[in-house]
């Protein structure tokens, strides 16, 4: 029985786990990896202490900060969060079954699908989730990014430093802030498709075209890569049944990191918190963390 499980190794777990152990909790992190979302970003400019640094670079200092203090991390992905008559919880990841006083789940999100013809068949081959992980293999090919969002114009921005033409295909305004927008305007080699949609995805063993459309008759683009930037979903199907989430699949905290469940606490993107960034999910792991420890000593 551990004081504490912590669901997810981003910058909301491990932060948690930073403090967790502090304040000298029994604490065992799961998670797939160590990073999350932070080891698809590139370029960091607003996170306090570092004028710029890339998210690997800055995962790695986390990863060193955890890994100086007695924490037990076990690789794996969580099917199963259950929680016993006698308030402690149950977690299940592959065939094991680890139990505990508290949760914290700082599980995140992953990249949402476009859903149409084509995607999932080539994923892999040509359609991805993460410039800045597969973007140096589209060095002098055609691309297209998919969204209008930070995420998305970021991707492009950084593959029109490697693509010879990247095509950045948009349903509406842009939702980026200004600085990106205006870093997006240097662009030589980028071509802007507003108001349009992708319909299908095309190739034979890998893509070799899109087709898009504004409402009219589709259009057809010859690329080699298609990277789908359209937003994130939260990483809650385990904990369903367990406990509230909002009409976005998040779950619902209140300001102490709490989801109503005596000793379950949430941090982080798979939170209903209306903003996601990588210093508020790390504020997030750190509130999850005290609450955690007010929870078992003070009012358990």
């Amino acid at each position: 029985m551990q004081d504490l499980i912590i669901i997810g190794g981003g910058p909301a777990g491990m932060t948690a786990a930073v403090y967790a152990v502090r304040k000298q909790l029994d604490t065992l992190v799961i998670a797939k990896d160590l990073g999350g979302q932070l080891l698809w970003t590139k370029d960091i400019e607003n996170y306090m202490g570092y004028q710029y640094i890339t998210g690997p670079e800055l995962i790695n200092k986390f990863e060193e900060q955890v890994k100086r203090f007695p924490v037990t991390i076990k690789y794996d992905e969580v099917s199963k969060l259950s929680r016993a008559m006698d308030g402690s919880f149950s977690v299940q990841a592959g065939e094991e079954s680890y139990h505990s006083k508290a949760v914290i789940i700082a599980s995140g999100k992953r990249p949402r699908r476009l859903n149409v013809p084509g995607e999932e068949e080539f994923t892999g081959k040509g359609v991805g989730y993460c410039a800045t992980c597969d973007g140096p293999l589209y060095a002098e090919k055609s691309v297209a990014v998919v969204g209008g969002g930070n995420s998305a114009l970021q991707a492009a921005i950084e593959l029109c430093g490697i693509a010879s033409k990247v095509y950045l295909v948009a349903r509406g305004s842009f939702r980026a802030d200004p600085v990106v927008v205006d870093k997006l305007r240097s662009c030589n080699n980028l071509e802007v498709l507003t108001g349009y949609r992708i319909k299908e995805i095309q190739g034979g063993q890998n893509v070799e075209k899109i087709a898009v459309s504004d409402g009219g008759e589709p259009r057809s683009i010859a690329v080699e890569g298609v990277f789908i930037e359209i937003g994130l979903d939260p990483n809650t199907e385990f904990v369903r049944d367990t406990v509230k989430l909002n009409s976005r699949g998040e779950v619902v905290v209140d300001c102490r990191a709490s989801t109503g469940i005596p000793g379950l606490f949430a941090a982080g993107d798979v939170t209903s918190g209306p903003d996601k960034q990588i210093i508020i999910a790390a504020g997030d792991g750190a509130k999850a963390a005290l609450g955690v420890y007010e929870y078992l000593f003070f009012k358990h």
